[in-house]
């Protein structure tokens, strides 16, 4: 028992060990972040987007002149750019022609670290009549991103930006997880419109109130697995309760012959059984004697006539009913003398025995 909480203990300190180190390399990562897209017709998203990646190779130098030949050396061709979004931390892959006249894509950018899409304000609640609810935040919906008085870090960031623009117009930018747009907010901190706090509303910060996956995200079609799971080695198979045993009969078709996976079943491909056949055989085609007379339906409704009457006239017998034909009417019971019943007497009052007194 002692070596396997040791093998245990020992796991756990890697663990810590490693944590540190892969979080540095998390903050210590860089890219192109797209600043401004002027060719609309590009599918970059400005500060959300960074360019990571170029023709298969990672950016690793902060030289704008170095990309800006690549690019170059595309002209007439395209350029493939891998691309990591804040929305998700998810990366993708684009390729993007480049025009030969002007071989530029259009578009802005700084080299900056992917940590700087981590100092993100999640507004959770808005207080009526607030500073935040007379500019128009959204709770749940919105995110603080930025502010175009200069650059925020930190959670504490944006407490200290209030702190200095009290009683004065603060600009913020917000981006609404709802509706995927990101508008430019005016508001002014203030600590005397009647409730807590300047702003009025509750803020959260930190991994748990990250940029999330948009919500236009295409969903999971017909059929695809959502979840990969694996079968355990020591499973026995079980044979499906849809699938009839070989040596039963089976008056379904066999399947498509469309390779399919074993664990996913598509209703589209199933195959329906024949429907059968709206014409009814003729006597010529039904084999000697396969022609019955229809059955007399006036004989066995009297058979079940028989069959009721004789359950009520038992019923009748054994509850001593009178039967409804020929039946008199039971005699009255006979008169007798009407007896008076004897009056009853009070008793008659008794003398109470008198002590005579005698003279001696």
């Amino acid at each position: 028992m002692s070596t396997v909480f040791g093998a245990l203990n020992r796991f756990i300190s890697r663990l810590d060990s490693e944590s540190p180190s892969q979080s540095s390399r998390d903050r210590s990562a860089y890219g192109f972040q797209v600043l401004r897209n002027k060719n609309l017709e590009i599918p970059i998203e400005p500060w959300y987007d960074f360019i990571v990646g170029i023709n298969g190779r990672q950016v690793d130098n902060p030289d704008p002149n170095l990309f800006a030949t690549e690019i170059r050396n595309c002209a007439g061709a395209n350029v493939n750019l891998t691309l990591w979004n804040a929305k998700g931390s998810r990366s993708r892959n684009i390729s993007l022609p480049v025009p030969t006249p002007s071989p530029t894509l259009g578009i802005t950018l700084q080299w900056t670290p992917l940590s700087v899409t981590e100092d993100v304000w999640h507004v959770l609640d808005v207080i009526e009549n607030s500073p935040a609810d007379l500019a128009g935040l959204l709770p749940y919906g919105d995110y603080i991103v930025g502010t175009p008085e200069g650059n925020v870090h930190g959670e504490a960031g944006l407490g200290e930006l209030v702190e200095d623009y009290l009683s004065r117009s603060l600009r913020l930018y917000v981006y609404n997880h709802e509706y995927a747009v990101t508008r430019l907010v005016t508001l002014t901190p203030s600590r005397n419109w009647g409730g807590s706090g300047a702003l009025g509303c509750v803020l959260g910060f930190g991994a748990l109130h990250r940029l999330p996956i948009p919500m236009t995200e295409p969903v999971a079609g017909p059929g695809e697995t959502l979840f990969e799971t694996a079968r355990v080695s020591n499973e026995e198979h079980r044979p499906s309760s849809t699938q009839p045993e070989s040596n039963s009969p089976s008056i379904y078709p066999p399947p498509s012959s469309a390779p399919q996976s074993p664990d996913m079943l598509v209703p589209a491909s199933m195959a329906s059984p024949p429907r059968p056949s709206a014409t009814l055989p003729t006597a010529a085609g039904l084999p000697k004697g396969a022609m019955r007379k229809p059955r007399n339906a006036a004989a066995s409704n009297m058979a079940f006539d028989e069959y009721f009457r004789e359950g009520e006239q038992k019923s009748k017998e054994e509850d001593f009913a009178p039967s409804s034909k020929n039946a008199a009417p039971p005699p009255p019971p006979p008169k007798s003398a009407k007896s008076v019943p004897p009056q009853a007497k009070s008793p008659e009052p008794t003398a109470e025995p008198q002590n005579e007194e005698k003279e001696e």
